[in-house]
């Protein structure tokens, strides 16, 4: 009786214990996943910036 209650034990530990790690690996995906959808649609409404670099455009003078 003692082998049989400590090996449904283990099983049922085992059994958890994968339950967890797919649960973790699942929320991982997901999370992955939704983050790229944001920076990609943070980088589809963003407007394209020009370039106001007036030190380059003036020989290193800036303007007054």
């Amino acid at each position: 009786m003692e082998t049989s209650a400590f090996n449904v034990l283990v099983l049922v530990a085992f059994g958890l214990m994968i339950v967890v790690s797919g649960g973790i690996v699942y929320l991982t995906i997901a999370e992955w996943r939704d983050r790229r959808r944001r920076d990609e649609e943070r980088r589809a409404d963003r407007p394209i910036a020009r370039s106001t670099d007036k030190i380059s455009r003036n020989n290193g003078k800036v303007k007054k």
